[in-house]
């Protein structure tokens, strides 16, 4: 593995196996962005029963819910690289056989929801499997600045490119948007195959372990260190607030705001465009600050945003928060994938990493319902300030924990733990 030095950061080198991991995840998510513009449209099509179109986004989620957890045990179990490739393999040929469906006219509300269950079900082995892979291909002083590419390169694909091709798309047919998703499953399976890289070494599982004490065992590595166990309940906060946000973001723009559709539009593209801003300074903070430290400082700002969202009733008000929030989430996830990476035991990566997005994931449909309720009965600008007070919480619950912080560089003795700031 190599390095390069990039404006006093160490980054990755692109050539070799980083590279191709890295453009695995951006054909990825461009399909994936494809689909997911499509699938309300043909929803709609298929159906105008609201509770119908909504168990869509309902199965989205259940999946992690359900197998999260065995997902995680099975990518520690696996070669990873293995998994990634065959996962896209098998989901590039459902979304054709859907696509093939929505073709002959043979698209159902069932098939619909069967593919979305299924899809996501798969996504819980290849993203454990992805998070317990990137450390082998770059080194430990790297693993911050190879997030943040991914992420970022991530957030351009799926949130830039993908947009001005779904109308292109649809103009050749409701079916062309899911058949170039299942070209690009095959393509980053293709790339993922390519990768040369040896299978990590495993000690042998215990006689009779089984799938079940596994994943106990990666909860409590998760439960057991105190950093990993705090940024957890501050990501479920968060994640809450955001869900109640994003479900009522509609109603507070044209309903609070009156500002319309394009206001909405340009609301999405404020935070599209802080998204892909925040994957440049998010190792920047955290070498500065370390990577605890990173969280709270983007909770902070994040509270402020939504105060600001939730209490001034101005268009630019608006975008400036949607902005901030873009910003500071991709810090926030950059920074905390890769403080779980580099704080979980090696052979456990797969599963703490499962057990986490489990814990967290739960909070978004959880926010979506309680901001239904809440904007139903305090206005329509209460999610805003419901989320705010999540927030702020999230921030709280990182000082009172008072977990060791993480400096970007790990030892290179080969221990699990990581350097502590004083």
């Amino acid at each position: 593995m190599t390095t390069v030095e990039a404006a006093g950061v160490r980054a990755p080198a692109w050539r070799g196996g980083f590279g191709r991991l890295w453009s695995a995840a951006l054909v990825s998510r461009f399909g994936d962005a494809l689909r997911t513009a499509a699938l309300p449209l043909l929803a709609v099509r298929l159906t105008d029963d609201p509770l119908v179109i909504a168990s869509v986004t309902a199965c989205g989620y259940l999946p992690w819910l359900l197998f999260g957890l065995l997902g995680g045990a099975v990518a520690d179990r696996v070669d990873q690289r293995r998994a990634m490739w065959a996962v896209d393999t098998v989901r590039g040929g459902l979304v054709a056989c859907f696509a093939l469906a929505v073709g002959l006219g043979h698209a159902t509300v069932g098939l619909l929801i069967a593919l979305a269950f299924a899809l996501t079900t798969f996504q819980t082995l290849f993203d454990n499997a992805s998070t317990a892979l990137l450390p082998s291909l770059v080194d430990k002083e790297t693993l911050g600045s190879a997030n943040a590419r991914l992420m970022t390169g991530q957030q351009f694909a799926g949130g830039f490119l993908a947009g001005p091709f779904v109308p292109l798309l649809l103009t050749l047919g409701a079916a062309a948007p899911f058949a170039a998703d299942a070209a690009t499953y095959l393509l980053a399976a293709a790339l993922v195959a390519s990768l040369r890289i040896r299978a990590p070494e495993r000690e042998p599982r215990p006689a009779g372990s089984t799938l079940r004490a596994e994943v106990a065992e990666g909860v409590r590595a998760l439960w057991h260190d105190r950093a990993l166990r705090a940024v957890c309940v501050a990501t479920l906060l968060c994640n809450i607030g955001m869900g109640a946000l994003i479900a009522t973001l509609v109603l507070h723009v044209t309903g609070w705001l009156h500002a319309g559709n394009a206001g909405f539009a340009a609301a999405m593209t404020a935070y599209s465009a802080g998204s892909l801003a925040g994957g440049v300074p998010a190792q920047w903070i955290a070498r500065r600050i370390g990577r605890v430290r990173s969280l709270f400082l983007c909770a902070c700002v994040q509270t402020a945003a939504l105060v600001l969202l939730g209490t001034v009733r101005h268009l630019g008000a608006l975008l400036v928060a949607m902005a901030l929030l873009g910003v500071m989430g991709m810090v926030w996830n950059v920074n905390q994938v890769t403080l779980m990476q580099q704080r979980s035991p090696a052979a456990m990566v797969g599963r703490v990493s499962s057990a986490f997005r489990t814990a967290s994931t739960s909070g978004a449909p959880l926010g979506a319902l309680l901001g239904g309720t809440v904007a139903g009965a305090y206005g329509l600008n209460a999610p805003a300030l419901f989320a705010a007070v999540l927030f702020a919480l999230a921030a709280t619950s990182l000082i009172l924990a008072r977990p060791a912080d993480v400096s970007v560089v790990e030892p290179d003795d080969g221990a699990t733990t990581a350097h502590v700031k004083p």
